[in-house]
């Protein structure tokens, strides 16, 4: 088995290669000693603001990996990562600019370089739709989970044992989702209302669509030997979703710390690493059967961000609230299952 440390040899590397990078780009921007640190700093505190944000989505990730064959654990492992570096946190904000300002994908690079301030601000011109959409999409991740009549084990258990029950309605955790953009929808300024709605309706049905089709290309995997990689890809899918979906606030909060794209990028990469690690390192050491209420403080972080997501459409929430308190509610959970643990142990008969 592994050591812990073992698992955070390539976050390691990429951290000082990482950190190292930005320095140099500081230094080339300001040409001075503080410019460099200041760069450094930055890289740095985005990182650790990356890992507290998205630390829930390595226990979900570990989760749905689990059920997958070893081979698209791999290609979620490699290609996975190089998505969500790549495609999440350096194309996705290029492709606002993009769309937003009508102009080519080099013309985006060269204001992201040559007009931070510009560049930032069509970027947070683009928050509402980022937050409905994300908002809408993982908050019906969290309930599906609540609302699963297969599930046994509670944490919060009053809360947990009303949800599970009321998730015995057809499409009750659809229509959850819908009251809230309703209500949102109702509070938002005249002229948001629209663009809040139209985001938020096509995160319902992203969801819908990217567990539809799992659920397609489970059954025909079940049915074909020969198309057990299809059952593989819908959960590859899924989990590629899911992890835009987690991306969304970090990539909008880092612009409150600097506008410089490739120092986001550089930050928000290393913290990418990081989270693959821990899901790494989660599904080997079998974490989640260990400790049983992990998985349940992940979720509880998810519906909280969701909600959290909704709410920044309207008001600002500092990004550092958003990770603590996801942070606070896993460590809870993961405390619980510590106690549980010493409780069984005790309790179990001495058979030596």
């Amino acid at each position: 088995m592994k050591s812990t440390l073992s698992y955070l040899k390539w976050p390691l590397i990429v951290t000082v290669a990482g950190l190292l990078l930005a320095a140099w780009i500081g230094w080339g921007y300001s040409h001075s000693v503080s410019g460099m640190l200041s760069f450094l700093l930055i890289g740095a505190v985005l990182a650790v603001l990356e890992i507290s944000l998205s630390f829930d989505n390595a226990i979900v990730n570990a989760n749905k990996l689990v059920t997958m064959s070893p081979v698209w654990q791999r290609r979620f492992l490699t290609w996975g990562i190089v998505i969500a570096v790549f495609g999440m946190r350096i194309i996705f904000p290029l492709l606002i600019v993009v769309i937003a300002a009508q102009i080519g994908p080099w013309a985006a690079v060269r204001l992201a370089a040559t007009d931070p301030d510009t560049y930032a601000q069509m970027i947070g011109d683009a928050h509402l739709p980022i937050a409905a959409f994300g908002g809408a999409f993982l908050m019906l991740v969290a309930l599906n989970y609540f609302f699963d009549q297969s599930k046994e084990v509670h944490w919060v258990e009053v809360l947990e044992k009303r949800l599970r029950s009321m998730g015995s309605i057809r499409g009750m955790e659809v229509g959850f989702v819908l009251i809230f953009v309703l209500l949102f929808t109702i509070l938002l300024p005249v002229g948001d209302e629209g663009t809040f709605m139209f985001a938020a309706m096509w995160g319902i049905v992203t969801y819908l669509a990217v567990d539809a089709l799992g659920h397609v290309l489970d059954r025909w995997g079940s049915r074909q030997a020969t198309a057990a990689g299809q059952a593989g890809l819908g959960g590859f899918l899924y989990l590629e979703v899911l992890d835009a979906s987690f991306s969304f606030d970090g990539v909008i909060g880092a612009f409150a710390l600097t506008q410089n794209l490739f120092l986001i990028a550089i930050g928000l990469g290393i913290g990418a690493m990081y989270v693959r690690s821990m899901t790494i390192m989660l599904v080997e050491k079998g974490t989640l059967a260990e400790f049983r209420y992990l998985e349940h403080g992940a979720f509880w972080s998810i519906l909280i961000l969701s909600i959290v997501m909704f709410a920044q459409s309207m008001w600002h929430i500092p990004e550092a609230i958003t990770g603590l308190g996801g942070a606070t509610v896993i460590g809870l959970s993961f405390l619980s299952s510590l106690r549980w643990n010493k409780r069984n142990a005790a309790a179990a008969p001495d058979t030596r």
